[in-house]
């Protein structure tokens, strides 16, 4: 249980804030159904990269993962924020919720034949992405309409501790999985906790769109754009994101990472190593609902996010290797509660949708780019070169737009009483940054 103030009702310490579990019984739904998925998916994230490695050899043909996914979560990441403002949102999450669960089970059926097909493993990526950009604006949509706005930073604290479950249980099994019993096995299980979690889903309220909203059109994803440039403090938090995974995300090539440093034996816990560091910060995360200047933190967490990496890729030995990606986590998740934070905050419902596919952008699209970018310079020079280096230049990279972006260093959430309105979205875009 949190500690409690009597006069303000939040938490005095740092454990989270349970209160959105406890009152929302869709947030508890939602939350059981995204440990089990996320578990699976990491036994995936992990299997996936070891069987192209085991059939190409080649780092450059691992990193190309990202290449393949990058279009489709683009395309149907924004076309997926217009759906999630357009139609019921339990529909949408649910249904591509079910069709990721086959995919992973085309992966089980790819890995037991006697010859694997390559091409195959590059196509489920694709359409996984292009699930993935279709659902995840519908999951951060929905989050407005089971809690209370007073409740969005414990909220976003708690969908990151049920995020990290997931992602610290499946890499660690995942290593144990695949040496063990092989990919298979890995793809199998992933296949069964998308369906548990479907049925889990199919408990949500319904979340119909308003009787208004218009269907999904390229003018209303532009309407969405308009607004997201005219708030110069969300810009922010989407830029600075997608700069720090551009550049410091090298999970493509730790299995050469682990390689170069004489521990093969490790692969699993690299990919757990910033889960756990985020596990750390989510279980105390009561000083979050205190926070004011979110877009500080943002900004803050992902410059030590950067030097964490550069940090990471300058030791030789395995030890310190996971202990600075356990910090890199914990600075990332720092960053992710600020984001969320300021998008619930400052988003109107009937845009929500919308400016949650431009979000999957910046937290999505940035790892399949940093995915390439990380392949490639460990194909030219070493997979260490290509962590340290990736780090330097996100340290770089945002110093530049914190400097270029002011609104979002101001950003101060007691200055924010609610969401701006849609219907203001002109007198918005010609305001000055604030």
């Amino acid at each position: 249980m949190t500690d409690e103030s009597p006069a303000s009702g939040r938490p005095r310490g740092l454990l989270p804030d349970l209160t959105p579990w406890r009152t929302s019984r869709d947030f508890r739904l939602m939350w059981t159904a995204g440990v089990i998925t996320t578990f699976g998916s990491f036994l995936t994230l992990v299997a996936l990269p070891v069987q192209l490695k085991e059939l190409t050899g080649s780092a450059a043909a691992v990193g190309a993962i990202g290449a393949v996914e990058l279009v489709p979560l683009i395309v149907f990441g924004l076309y997926g924020g217009a759906l999630a403002d357009a139609m019921d949102r339990k529909l949408l999450i649910n249904a591509t919720e079910a069709a990721q669960g086959l995919l992973a089970a085309a992966l089980l059926v790819n890995s037991l034949l006697p010859h694997p097909a390559v091409w195959l493993l590059y196509l489920v990526a694709a359409l996984s992405s292009a699930l993935t950009g279709l659902q995840r604006p519908a999951l951060d949509a929905i989050v407005q309409r089971i809690v209370p706005r007073d409740q969005f930073a414990a909220a976003a604290s708690l969908n990151a501790l049920r995020y990290q479950v997931g992602a610290i249980a499946g890499p660690s099994l995942a290593g144990l999985v695949i040496a063990w019993a092989g990919t298979g096995w890995a793809y199998g299980a992933d296949a069964v906790t998308f369906a548990v979690s479907v049925c889990l889903g199919l408990g949500l309220a319904r979340s119909p769109a308003a009787h208004d909203a218009a269907p999904p059109s390229l003018r209303g994803i532009a309407e969405g754009a308009r607004y997201a440039w005219s708030r110069k403090e969300l810009l922010g938090t989407y830029v600075i994101d997608l700069a720090a995974m551009f550049f410091a995300y090298p999970a493509a090539i730790f299995p050469f990472l682990a390689d170069d440093l004489h521990a093969p034996w490790s692969l699993g816990l690299m990919y757990a190593a910033g889960s756990v560091g985020s596990l750390l910060v989510s279980l105390t995360s009561g000083w979050a609902v205190r926070v004011h200047r979110h877009g500080l933190m943002v900004v803050l967490a992902a410059t030590g996010w950067g030097a964490a990496m550069a940090c990471t890729g300058l030791t030789g030995n395995i030890w310190l290797v996971l202990l600075c990606l356990a910090a890199a986590g914990g600075l990332d998740m720092i960053s992710g509660i600020g984001r969320s934070t300021m998008w619930n905050q400052t988003i109107p419902d009937s845009l929500r949708g919308r400016l949650a596919g431009i979000e999957l952008l910046s937290y999505a699209v940035g790892p399949q780019l940093g995915q390439v970018r990380s392949g490639a310079v460990a194909a030219l020079a070493s997979a260490r070169t290509s962590v340290w280096s990736g780090g330097v230049a996100c340290v770089a990279a945002v110093g530049l737009l914190a400097a270029s972006l002011p609104a979002l260093t101001r950003y101060d959430a007691r200055r924010v009483p609610q969401a701006v309105p849609a219907a203001d979205l002109s007198a918005a875009r010609e305001a000055p940054a604030a």
